[in-house]
């Protein structure tokens, strides 16, 4: 593949239509004309709406999970209507349909979760029985962990639909990612940035994926050069433990890799979606070694769990 000859037609871009996706889309767009020398023109972003973007009044687990936000998108990527599709990985399945496979990553955003308030600075400052606004189970269960005095209501919707709501009362905080506000260039809407060791995060925050068609060896050459390899590494460590987890909208699972010179330390939790419960655990191994650690992580919790930590799924 030789720079400064495009192809004959755009390379079509997968994306949801939030902002958030469109900005992710862009960034992917902008990495691969810098990779490759080619002018704006040689890229197409096609917005695809998801059954996950067109429910809104239902919790996700309800209605069938993570793969709402991405079962439309692979459909079009598998019959050809677009080349790559942009993902944001915590909202990823741990296993792509036949035809499609998922190997590059781009460099990873901050991973930490934010606290967003009109009125208060931190969790521990929320008076008693506050009322919490969160669409994620995950950062339910952490915060009932250690506020179970708080009412915490489902709070769907993209960042702009949920500072909104925030803004209306409907909450007196929230909480979104911190790498989705610094992409929209909305760091400053934070009031505080949560550190891992407080709130552990989501599997693959603040990462983005770019899915292909396993058989396209044309695209693989192109996105090779946008490939992050400590990405890579972090996320095989970090997907293998919800895999192994079964992790799904219905399981509040958190878990973190990073790298530490030629070692990979991976933090993970579990949690009862009430919150009161918690099971947390850490492996750290040479960096190759990832996806076996987050299977061994995940089968420790499991062990320590037992048949009715789980009976809630």
């Amino acid at each position: 593949m030789m720079k400064n000859v495009p192809p004959s037609s755009p390379l079509r871009i997968g994306t949801r239509g939030s902002p958030l996706a469109l900005a992710q889309a862009v960034e992917t767009r902008t990495k691969l004309m810098t990779a490759w020398d080619w002018p704006e023109e040689a890229f197409e972003v096609v917005v695809i709406q998801t059954s996950g973007d067109r429910i809104q009044d239902r919790p996700l687990r309800l209605v069938g999970g993570k793969g709402l936000f991405t079962k439309e998108i692979e459909e079009q990527l598998l019959d050809g209507s677009i080349d790559i599709a942009v993902h944001s990985m915590k909202d990823m399945p741990t296993a792509q349909p036949d035809g499609l496979v998922l190997d590059t990553y781009l460099l990873r955003e901050d991973v930490r979760d934010a606290f967003v308030s009109p009125s208060t600075d931190s969790i521990a400052s929320l008076t008693q029985g506050a009322r919490v606004g969160s669409s994620s189970l995950r950062r339910r269960a952490q915060l009932m962990h250690v506020r179970p005095d708080l009412d915490v209501v489902e709070f769907r919707g993209n960042v702009q639909t949920r500072l909104k709501k925030l803004a209306e009362g409907v909450a007196s905080c929230t909480f979104l990612a911190m790498a989705g506000l610094n992409r929209l260039n909305m760091a400053h809407i934070a009031t505080l940035a949560i550190e891992p060791e407080d709130m552990l995060p989501a599997v693959a925050q603040g990462a983005i994926g770019i899915e292909r068609r396993s058989n396209d060896s044309v695209t693989a050459a192109l996105l090779e050069p946008l490939h992050h390899a400590g990405t890579g590494q972090r996320l095989a460590a970090e997907r293998a433990f919800l895999a192994a987890l079964d992790g799904s909208c219905e399981t509040p699972i958190a878990g973190l890799a990073t790298l530490e010179c030629s070692e990979l330390l991976l933090r993970g939790e579990v949690l009862r979606p009430d919150g009161s419960e918690k099971l947390s655990g850490e492996r750290r191994g040479a960096i190759g070694r990832g996806a076996e650690m987050g299977y061994d992580l995940a089968q420790d919790l499991l062990s320590q769990a037992g048949p009715e930590f789980f009976s809630w799924r």
